[in-house]
Formats: structure tokens, C-alpha cells, sequence
């Protein structure tokens, strides 16, 4: 009898939970909308998209709003849906409309980022197929075509078959890859941390400090070689300094130069690094986050040479071929200095382990990551759908402008740095007074010139310290940027100088 009513209990049981699956069920259905439903809601996206595209030649580049989108936390989540034109009212007004406008031509601060159109289809076909690209037995064709785009860019950089790389969220998460390769092939570990010396100049982006600290690598010695005039690297510095370092014992292990510094577009000595390092054995890493996609035309790749004598290298697409942000792409010349560090080994994952085959390597045995987004997409389809002679043209285009805007800029009476060497170019004005300003005031006036830029709104533009001074910078990258905003920025610069002017006097 009492086993009879457990068995009967059990039935219960078991029916009351499948009843709850059921309910559970048409709940979760919720989130497969049919095609009429997904056919409104893509009408109502690349509406709201088509409208932004149709205005962006017009639409301002900064717009400080005092609230700066704040509203959008009155809208919590919560268990309710929100209708698709609530949701969108709440994207332009919050998201879209306060802050800088990366989509627009007059972005000519920082280093632009782009958003090519094709690359948005291509994340848009990624996402709702949901290609797993990390592991080749999940997706063999996801995996060849990122690989493929890797073998691209580094034929392009002239690296050897022995190559292998990833592509990664940015070029942040590039240079840590490529440090954290170069920190196992060259076996730095605690019993001689304090004695190895790593090699850069000031102008180094800022992630490559970053990511020597998260490497586990900020007790090595950290030397910041003197720059020249043009903001490059000091190479009779470099090697004099390497010299004295071996000398004292130390252990020269990493140089790392750049291919484009995002503060003054400055390209470092690639060749005669290369050489030093060479003759001294020591790792080199070239960050060409910014600048690595010039060598598409053939004033970039004139003078980029040299690019292809180091060891790692770092570019952005999302930079310089005008994706979307979130890609970056880590090369090594030896496949095993990613390999080493990132190679992996789960049980869970063993269904797959015979069928990988050496010649595609998977993304997950080259990088910290393992669950990834499909990012080859986004690349190969305006690649594939463009063709390369748009790049080319865009690309040499930029280093035109910039030429042409640090002539002209100098006819407004600004004090400009050297002839840039990419599309980005460092300039300040100095005010034309009774009295003579100190550094001081220059800096201050020059300060407020760029907020009345940013609050003008048509440009968006940056400014950084080169020594003591405070100095504007003109980074021309984005696909949108083309004659006629520079002509409006120089005719912005010249309204807004002389009202500053007239302030002082």
C-alpha cells in the first residue's frame, strides 16, 4: 500500500512538473517572435538607422546635453516588454544624441573609428546564425575565414608562413597578447623579473603600460627612451642604452615600437630598431594599431618598411579599415609564442580535439578567450563586398588631408608640429596681444579653444601634453572625413581664434 501511494505521489509529482514546463514554455516562446513580428521590429531598427545615415553629413560630431542621457535609467528592466518605438525613442535620445558622433566625418579627435555599413550586415548574418568561431569542430568555415583574414593582413605586414594570430576585441587586448607571447617565449618569470628590461618611449600608448602590468610584468625595469624632434625614437639612445643595461648585468628581453602614435601620429625607426634588437637578441613588438593599415597604399608602406623584422604586431581594423569598434588582430611571427601561452586542455571539449587539424588552428588555443564573437564577419563581407580599392583610396586620401590641413592651419597663424607622417597633426595657437603670454596663458587659451570647438558641435576634436605644452591634435581616419570638413574645421578654427582673441585684448 505505501509503495503504491509513493508510485502515486511520484505520478503527481511528474505530471505537475510537466504541466509547469508547459506553462514555462509558452512563456519562453515570448522570445522567438514570428516572421511578422520580426519583420516590424527590423522595419522600425533600419528605419530609425536609415534616418541616422540619411542626416549624418549634417548631424553634429559633440552635443553636450546637461541630463547626458540620464533618463534612460528612468526606463528600468523589469518583467514587462516595452514596445519597439519606446525602446528606439529611448536609444536616440539618450544614447544616440549626447556625446561624440564616431559615425560622423567631422570626428577628428582621438584616432576615428569607422562603421562601415557591410560590416554591420556582416555582424548582423553573425549574430543571428551564432557561429561559435573559437573552437575549428564548432565551425571549420568560421574558423578558415578568420584565419584567412589573419594570413591576409600578415602577408601584408610580410611575415613568414610560420605566422598565426587572432583577432580580438581592440588593440588593447592585442598588445597584451602579443607582451604576454613575448614574456614565455623568452621564459621571464620570477627568478629574473627584476633583471629584465623592457624598451619604449613615452609616446607608447598607454595599453602597452597597461598591459605589461597585467602580464604580471611591472617589476621588470621599464626604460623610456628619448624621443627625437618628430616625437620617434631616439635609436642611438636605444642601443646606448641596451648597452649600458647589459653591461650592469641586466637582461634586455622586449622593444617595443610604434607604427603610428595615437598622440602625434609619429611613426618610430622600424628598420634600425629591428636591427638593434636583432643584434642584441631581444624580442620586437611593433604597435601599428593605428598606422598598420597604410601600408595598403604606397606612401604607407614606404614608411612603414621595416614593419616586417618584428616579432609581434598589432592593427585595428576598427581603425584603419573603418570597421565598427571591437576588432583588433594580434600577428606573431612564430606560431608557437601564442600557442605556448594560450593553449588549453578541458574534457569537456574532447569530441573535438581530432578532428582540428594544425593547418586552422583554432582562436581559442591562440587567446585568453574562448567564448568569442564571430568578428571575421564583420571583416570579410566589406572586404569581400568593396573590394580593397576603396581602402586604398581612403587611405591615401587621409595622409593627403592631413598634409593639407597642416599647411593651411599654419596660414591661420598656428604653430604646427612637424610635417605629420600619417593623418594626424599636432598644432596651438598663440595668441597675438599687446603683452606677451607665458606658457601658461598659452595653454589656457588654447584650452578653451577646444571647448568651444566641442561646444560648436559641427567638429569634435582632442587635445593632448607634448612637454609642457597644451596642443591640439587633427586626426583625420574617418571614411566619412573628406575635403570640404576640413575646409569647415579651418573655417571653425578662424571664427573661434578671433572671438578668444577679442576676449583677451
Amino acid at each position: 500500500m505505501a509503495q503504491h501511494e509513493a508510485i502515486h505521489r511520484k505520478t503527481c509529482i511528474f505530471k505537475g512538473m510537466i504541466k509547469r514546463i508547459k506553462e514555462l514554455e509558452t512563456i519562453a516562446l515570448g522570445l522567438q517572435p514570428d516572421a511578422h513580428e520580426r519583420k516590424v521590429a527590423r522595419k522600425k531598427v533600419t528605419d530609425y538607422t536609415e534616418e541616422f545615415l540619411k542626416n549624418i553629413d549634417s548631424a553634429k560630431s559633440f552635443i553636450h546635453t546637461p541630463d547626458q542621457g540620464i533618463a534612460l535609467l528612468d526606463s528600468p528592466i523589469g518583467e514587462s516588454p516595452l514596445a519597439i518605438d519606446k525602446a528606439i525613442d529611448l536609444i536616440r535620445v539618450n544614447v544616440d544624441t549626447p556625446g561624440i558622433n564616431p559615425a560622423s566625418g567631422g570626428y577628428l579627435g582621438f584616432i576615428p573609428g569607422g562603421g562601415l555599413y557591410y560590416s554591420a550586415l556582416g555582424d548582423y548574418m553573425a549574430d543571428i546564425t551564432n557561429r561559435y568561431a573559437g573552437f575549428f569542430f564548432a565551425s571549420p568555415g568560421a574558423v578558415r575565414m578568420e584565419n584567412m583574414l589573419i594570413k591576409w593582413m600578415a602577408e601584408l605586414a610580410g611575415y613568414p608562413s610560420s605566422h598565426a594570430g587572432n583577432l580580438t576585441s581592440g588593440g588593447s587586448m592585442a598588445n597584451l597578447s602579443a607582451i604576454i607571447a613575448a614574456r614565455e617565449a623568452r621564459q621571464i618569470n620570477s627568478k629574473n623579473i627584476l633583471k629584465s628590461v623592457i624598451y619604449f618611449t613615452e609616446h607608447a600608448h598607454h595599453c602597452v603600460a597597461k598591459s605589461i602590468r597585467i602580464a604580471g610584468l611591472g617589476e621588470c625595469v621599464q626604460r623610456h627612451i628619448p624621443t627625437d624632434t618628430e616625437c620617434r625614437m631616439d635609436t642611438e639612445a636605444l642601443e646606448k642604452t641596451i648597452a649600458l643595461d647589459i653591461a650592469a648585468g641586466l637582461n634586455p628581453w622586449l622593444v617595443i615600437g610604434s607604427a603610428g602614435t595615437t598622440n602625434t601620429g609619429s611613426i618610430d625607426p622600424l628598420e634600425e630598431i629591428g636591427r638593434i634588437a636583432k643584434e642584441n637578441n631581444i624580442s620586437y613588438h611593433i604597435d601599428a594599431a593605428y598606422g598598420g593599415f597604410f601600408m595598403l597604399c604606397p606612401e604607407g608602406k614606404k614608411k612603414l618598411k621595416g614593419i616586417e623584422a618584428s616579432d609581434s604586431l598589432v592593427m585595428d581594423p576598427h581603425k584603419g579599415l573603418f570597421l565598427p569598434y571591437g576588432i583588433g588582430v594580434v600577428i606573431v611571427r612564430k606560431k608557437n609564442d601564442l600557442q605556448k601561452p594560450f593553449s588549453f586542455d578541458a574534457n569537456y571539449l574532447q569530441d573535438g580535439n581530432d578532428q582540428d587539424t594544425e593547418a586552422e588552428l583554432s582562436p581559442a588555443e591562440l587567446s585568453p578567450e574562448l567564448t568569442k564573437h564571430f568578428r571575421g564577419m564583420r571583416l570579410w563581407l566589406p572586404l569581400k563586398l568593396h573590394g580593397l580599392k576603396p581602402f586604398r583610396a581612403a587611405l591615401e586620401e587621409k595622409l593627403l588631408l592631413a598634409k593639407y590641413f597642416h599647411e593651411k592651419v599654419q596660414s591661420l597663424g598656428f604653430e604646427t608640429g612637424p610635417e605629420p607622417e600619417l593623418s594626424v597633426v599636432t598644432y596651438r595657437y598663440i595668441p597675438k596681444t599687446k603683452k606677451k603670454l607665458d606658457e601658461k596663458a598659452i595653454n589656457a587659451f588654447n584650452e578653451k579653444l577646444v571647448h568651444e570647438i566641442q561646444s560648436d558641435g559641427r567638429v569634435f576634436i582632442s587635445s593632448t601634453m607634448i612637454g609642457t605644452q597644451y596642443t591640439l591634435r587633427f586626426a583625420c581616419l574617418s571614411f566619412r572625413t573628406h575635403l570640404k570638413t576640413v575646409d569647415l574645421f579651418l573655417r571653425i578654427l578662424k571664427e573661434k581664434t578671433k572671438l578668444l582673441e577679442k576676449r583677451i585684448i
